[in-house]
């Protein structure tokens, strides 16, 4: 039986990672977040944004509009488009005007704009009821003192989810927490800023955008298997030849793919997920310095003190004390 036209011109399935895979990397995910504002844009508004250090996110309530970044082509918005912006990103949400023959001719500078702590956190671009309601925010995601999952991100994410998602209520919920600046404000946000990039990596499995294969991590199913299993167990024994099996890849590809692909070698990497974790316990558990460093995967006490000094530029000890006292 022969093709027809179109299924002999499909290009092949794209290699993903597994759901494990993913989750590995979700477990070990550490979101803050920077910034977060409701954006408010009326027909014939712009409404100036970005160039902020931080990846942003921004996720449409209602409405109709577009999204321009610089170098980019226009991002056409309506509800349920959520969009990641890469750091030190210019660009601009406008609503074109009712009348096709006018122009925007009128705009908002919000890039530099700061809000009191109990201000309803809103940019309005228009005078009229907006046509484009959007959330808008910054965040940081990475894997130690130094890996942003996002650091290789050079063009916009864009995915179009549905009501069934609930990414709209979760941010929503996110924005009245740091309205209401209630205790653990920032963790409560944090953890909900991570909700929607589940989301948004959950959709990289299925995805048929380009994004995801321009997405480091995500891209090189090899080095996203080691990178997962290491990241979910840093105190593990690790070694180099050892996750090279598990990337399926000789020593020499897999310590050159590896640094390709995260930006560091292996064993750097490996460094700082320990150092996170390191933090992490020292802020939440009651352990002593001696069991966290065998906890994170060093025999050495002083090895241990030394790449945590090196790390944090203080002594395990003194990290601890600084922050139950800023607390």
């Amino acid at each position: 039986m022969k093709k027809d036209a179109a299924s002999q011109h499909m290009d092949p399935p794209l290699a993903r990672i597994s759901g494990d895979q993913l989750d590995g990397l979700l477990s070990a995910l550490i979101v803050e977040f920077v910034r977060l504002t409701e954006c408010l844009v009326s027909p014939g508004w712009r409404l100036n944004l970005g160039g902020t250090s931080a990846p942003g996110i921004h996720y449409v309530l209602s409405g109709h509009g577009r999204m321009v970044l610089e170098g980019h082509p226009p991002i056409a918005l309506s509800p349920h488009t959520l969009v990641i912006t890469p750091p030190n990103q210019y660009f601009h949400v406008e609503v074109l005007p009712e009348d096709a023959d006018s122009r925007i001719s009128n705009e908002v500078e919000g890039r530099w704009k700061s809000f009191p702590p109990d201000a309803i956190r809103r940019f309005v671009a228009g005078e009229d009821g907006p046509q484009l309601i959007l959330i808008c925010g910054y965040f940081q995601a990475s894997y130690g003192t130094s890996l942003s999952l996002f650091s290789t991100l050079s063009a916009p994410i864009v995915e179009q989810f549905d009501s069934a998602q609930h990414i709209d209520r979760t941010l929503q919920l996110a924005l009245q927490e740091l309205i209401s600046q209630e205790l653990a404000m920032g963790t409560m946000t944090a953890t909900l800023l991570k909700v929607v990039l589940i989301a948004l990596l959950r959709r990289s499995l299925t995805s048929i955008n380009l994004w995801v294969e321009g997405f480091s991590l995500l891209g090189d199913i090899n080095i996203a298997r080691a990178f997962s299993h290491m990241a979910a167990r840093p105190g593990a024994d690790h070694s180099v030849d050892a996750l090279a099996q598990i990337a399926f890849l000789s020593r020499s590809s897999f310590m050159a793919r590896f640094t390709e692909v995260v930006g560091l070698p292996p064993m750097t990497v490996l460094r700082k997920l320990r150092m996170r974790q390191a933090a992490s316990m020292l802020n939440t558990e009651e352990l002593s310095v001696d069991q966290i460093a065998r906890s994170v995967g060093y025999a050495s006490r002083s090895s241990f003190l030394k790449a945590f000094h090196d790390a944090y530029d203080t002594l395990p000890s003194d990290y601890r004390a600084r922050r139950r006292a800023s607390e």
